[in-house]
Protein backbone atom coordinates (compact mmCIF):
# COMPACT_ATOMS: atom_id res chain seq x y z
CA UNK A 1 0.00 0.00 0.00
CA UNK A 2 1.42 3.29 -0.96
CA UNK A 3 1.23 5.66 2.28
CA UNK A 4 1.47 9.63 0.61
CA UNK A 5 1.81 11.07 4.30
CA UNK A 6 4.14 14.02 4.80
CA UNK A 7 7.61 12.85 4.24
CA UNK A 8 7.21 9.89 2.61
CA UNK A 9 9.35 8.62 -0.13
CA UNK A 10 7.00 7.84 -2.37
CA UNK A 11 10.07 5.34 -4.45
CA UNK A 12 10.18 3.33 -1.79
CA UNK A 13 10.86 0.18 -4.46
CA UNK A 14 8.58 -2.21 -1.44
CA UNK A 15 5.75 0.38 -1.56
CA UNK A 16 5.12 1.23 -5.47
CA UNK A 17 5.28 -1.34 -7.85
CA UNK A 18 2.71 -1.47 -10.97
CA UNK A 19 1.73 -3.48 -14.08
CA UNK A 20 -0.18 -0.96 -15.63
CA UNK A 21 1.05 -1.88 -18.71
CA UNK A 22 -0.85 -5.05 -18.73
CA UNK A 23 -3.81 -3.60 -19.53
CA UNK A 24 -2.72 -1.65 -22.93
CA UNK A 25 -0.71 -5.10 -24.14
CA UNK A 26 -3.48 -7.59 -23.70
CA UNK A 27 -6.04 -5.06 -25.61
CA UNK A 28 -3.35 -5.22 -28.16
CA UNK A 29 -3.00 -9.09 -28.35
CA UNK A 30 -6.72 -9.24 -27.94
CA UNK A 31 -7.03 -7.02 -30.99
CA UNK A 32 -4.42 -8.46 -33.18
CA UNK A 33 -6.36 -11.70 -32.81
CA UNK A 34 -9.40 -10.51 -33.62
CA UNK A 35 -8.21 -8.64 -36.22
CA UNK A 36 -6.69 -11.56 -37.45
CA UNK A 37 -9.63 -14.28 -36.88
CA UNK A 38 -12.28 -12.15 -38.73
CA UNK A 39 -10.01 -11.30 -42.16
CA UNK A 40 -10.27 -7.85 -41.19
CA UNK A 41 -7.27 -5.60 -42.12
CA UNK A 42 -8.52 -2.27 -42.48
CA UNK A 43 -6.28 0.81 -41.34
CA UNK A 44 -8.79 1.95 -38.52
CA UNK A 45 -7.46 -1.33 -36.92
CA UNK A 46 -4.67 -1.22 -36.91
CA UNK A 47 -4.10 2.25 -36.20
CA UNK A 48 -5.70 1.34 -33.06
CA UNK A 49 -3.00 -1.86 -32.45
CA UNK A 50 -0.12 0.63 -32.83
CA UNK A 51 -1.22 3.38 -30.43
CA UNK A 52 -2.63 0.35 -27.44
CA UNK A 53 1.35 -1.25 -28.51
CA UNK A 54 2.93 2.28 -27.86
CA UNK A 55 1.09 2.42 -24.63
CA UNK A 56 2.06 -0.83 -23.47
CA UNK A 57 5.27 -0.31 -24.89
CA UNK A 58 6.30 3.31 -23.04
CA UNK A 59 4.50 0.99 -19.99
CA UNK A 60 7.27 -1.79 -20.19
CA UNK A 61 10.13 0.53 -20.75
CA UNK A 62 9.34 2.86 -18.07
CA UNK A 63 9.34 -0.05 -15.51
CA UNK A 64 12.43 -1.62 -16.90
CA UNK A 65 14.24 1.90 -16.64
CA UNK A 66 12.66 1.82 -12.84
CA UNK A 67 13.52 -2.24 -12.33
CA UNK A 68 9.71 -2.63 -11.54
CA UNK A 69 8.91 -4.41 -14.72
CA UNK A 70 7.91 -7.98 -13.08
CA UNK A 71 7.10 -6.40 -9.53
CA UNK A 72 3.71 -6.48 -8.69
CA UNK A 73 2.07 -4.31 -5.85
CA UNK A 74 0.04 -5.45 -2.86
CA UNK A 75 -2.69 -3.29 -4.65
CA UNK A 76 -2.99 -4.86 -8.34
CA UNK A 77 -6.30 -3.65 -8.40
CA UNK A 78 -5.70 -0.48 -8.14
CA UNK A 79 -2.86 -0.96 -11.18
CA UNK A 80 -4.74 -2.64 -13.10
CA UNK A 81 -6.97 0.53 -12.71
CA UNK A 82 -4.50 2.45 -13.73
CA UNK A 83 -4.04 0.24 -16.94
CA UNK A 84 -7.47 0.66 -17.92
CA UNK A 85 -7.49 4.08 -17.40
CA UNK A 86 -4.11 4.54 -19.98
CA UNK A 87 -6.69 2.31 -22.69
CA UNK A 88 -9.67 3.83 -22.33
CA UNK A 89 -7.92 7.23 -22.66
CA UNK A 90 -6.03 5.58 -26.16
CA UNK A 91 -9.43 4.10 -27.68
CA UNK A 92 -10.71 8.32 -27.23
CA UNK A 93 -7.74 9.50 -28.66
CA UNK A 94 -7.89 7.41 -31.49
CA UNK A 95 -12.19 7.75 -31.43
CA UNK A 96 -11.13 11.32 -32.48
CA UNK A 97 -9.04 10.83 -34.57
CA UNK A 98 -10.69 8.49 -36.75
CA UNK A 99 -13.88 10.41 -36.70
CA UNK A 100 -12.25 14.18 -37.38
CA UNK A 101 -13.16 13.57 -40.86
CA UNK A 102 -16.72 12.85 -40.46
CA UNK A 103 -17.03 15.73 -38.05
CA UNK A 104 -15.77 18.48 -39.92
CA UNK A 105 -16.97 17.48 -43.24
CA UNK A 106 -20.42 19.77 -42.21
CA UNK A 107 -18.14 22.33 -41.38
CA UNK A 108 -16.28 22.50 -44.50
CA UNK A 109 -19.52 21.96 -46.46
CA UNK A 110 -20.75 25.54 -44.67
CA UNK A 111 -17.29 27.71 -45.03
CA UNK A 112 -17.70 26.84 -48.82
CA UNK A 113 -20.68 27.85 -49.13
CA UNK A 114 -20.08 31.25 -47.49
CA UNK A 115 -16.31 31.13 -49.45
CA UNK A 116 -14.06 30.77 -46.61
CA UNK A 117 -12.59 27.74 -47.61
CA UNK A 118 -11.69 26.43 -50.98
Amino acid sequence: MINLKAGTDITDKEDFHMVCYIVPLAATIIGTLTRKSLGKHGAHGFWLNIMLLGGALFGVIDHFWNGELFLISANWMLDLALGGSITAGIFVSWGVIVSKDRLLEPLRFINRRIGIYS
